[in-house]
């Protein structure tokens, strides 16, 4: 049916009131809220956090926000698995945050991006932010090419959880220092545990463990300014000949994290009697296993090649930045200081259980109290950081990839490692055009004069 032209016409000139109306109570909206009262002289920084740090740190914010009342933060918590991707599209569109935790693998990638403040001078003049106060390790992952870009926030390492029980019953009353030593611990487990269980749990899905062996025993992991792979090197080689066999010899099993169902069961059955893994794993086996199984497990350092000294760890954790967008630099620097303060660091592990970052952060009671964490504190001593360069996490990946098909017996491990190399020698390859057209400008610039 039809609509009358007089009814047509009716509701186009009701449309044309309803749609004044709408735009008169729109345009009285904005003028209240541009009348609005507002904090006057108030600085809104924007701090982006990333997991669970990002949940906890709304409280301490709000202990900074009464110290600076002129400060307002802003959290907005990202999960990590679309931070880093989150962080670059907001580089890209020139919408970066004030302050941001930034996992300190990630430093290197930023920073030559140029979307990071460097902070020498703050540093300099700080009476907070002091480098001889936090693990040297650690500090050392935020600076390049002599410019600091950030300030460590947390710390993350990897260290040996183990069945202190079985252990026991091998004829051990503690981890060995050496590779040579614990290999030996590992076939007494072995023998005690039988043929359907295993020494150690090393998941072929994770690279830490055998760059970590790596790292111990002397390698680069990249040469030629970080410009190559290292991988074939006699010292990678030895590390990755010893992690090889102990899955050749029956010491740990050749499986993935996903192939197995729940490794806090497994690790309370005695599948596996070590695990080489990091700090949450401190609360998750408060919380998952049961309380008959509490004083059955512990910690400790890594071993090393030669003994206990040359057991290294990765230097992980997060780092706070200020990027160079930053219109509110001085304000953002005054939050960095303030979540760098020893008793802040102490209260932030009383809220989500990472571990502080200052040195003396280590001797309050909460950190006293918690047993197993004294080897975190000891192999903290003892780290080195991965190679800093953007292409870190890529050619990490790849060294995954390797491990898993050396230790299924689809390609020999020197097969491997050179196969890595060539790999790594792609990733890195702008990298190495870049650098040699840094070194020719000097001879070019001789030569016009």
């Amino acid at each position: 049916m039809r609509t009358p032209p007089a009814t047509r016409a009716g509701t186009r000139r009701g449309g044309r009131v309803a749609r004044a109306t709408a735009l008169a109570v729109l345009a009285a909206a904005l003028l209240l809220a541009a009348c609005a009262p507002r904090e006057a002289g108030v600085t809104r920084l924007r701090f982006w956090a990333m997991g669970r740090e990002g949940e906890v740190v709304r409280e301490l914010v709000r202990d900074f926000e009464r110290e600076h009342p002129g400060i307002r933060v802003e959290v907005q918590q990202i999960p990590w698995s679309a931070a880093h991707e989150k962080l670059l599209t907001a580089h890209v569109g020139g919408s970066t945050p004030d302050v941001a935790q930034l996992g300190n693998t990630w430093i290197a990638e930023f920073a030559a991006l140029r979307a990071l403040e460097p902070l020498d001078a703050r540093v300099a003049a700080s009476d907070v932010v002091r480098p001889a106060g936090f693990f040297a390790g650690i500090w050392d992952t935020n600076v390049l090419d002599g410019h600091t870009w950030g300030v460590p926030w947390y710390v993350d390492t990897r260290v040996l959880f183990y069945r202190r029980d079985v252990l026991a019953r091998a004829g051990y009353d503690s981890v060995p220092g050496s590779w040579s030593e614990w290999r030996r611990a590992m076939e007494a487990v072995k023998r005690v545990v039988g043929p359907d269980r295993y020494a150690v749990f090393l998941p072929l899905n994770e690279w830490p463990p055998p760059m970590l062996l790596g790292l111990q025993a002397g390698s680069p992991i990249l040469r030629d300014d970080a410009t190559r792979g290292a991988f074939s090197g006699p010292e990678f080689r030895e590390a990755f000949e010893f992690f090889v066999g102990l899955f050749r010899d029956g010491l740990a099993p050749p499986v993935s994290n996903t192939e197995v169902a729940n490794v806090y069961q497994e690790f309370e059955r005695g599948y596996v009697s070590m695990w080489i893994t990091g700090p949450w794993n401190l609360g998750e086996f408060r919380r998952r296993l049961p309380p008959a199984a509490q004083e059955l497990w512990c910690t400790a350092p890594l071993p090393g090649p030669r003994g206990a000294a040359s057991g290294l760890s990765m230097a992980g954790g997060s780092s706070l930045v200020v990027f160079r967008r930053s219109r509110h630099r001085d304000a953002a620097w005054a939050l960095v200081e303030f979540l760098s303060r020893p008793e802040v660091q102490v209260r932030f592990f009383e809220l989500c259980g990472s571990f502080p970052a200052r040195v003396e952060a280590w001797d309050a009671p909460a950190l006293q109290a918690e047993p197993c964490a004294a080897a975190f504190r000891a192999q903290l001593g003892r780290v080195a950081p991965w190679p800093r360069v953007p292409e870190w996490e890529q050619i990490a990946i790849r060294l995954q990839d390797w491990t898993e098909r050396a230790v299924r017996g689809n390609v020999r491990p020197a097969d491997a490692l050179a196969a890595m190399d060539r790999e790594t020698d792609r990733i890195l390859e702008k990298r190495r055009w870049l650098l040699e057209r840094r070194a020719a400008r000097p001879a070019a610039a001789d030569g016009a004069r």
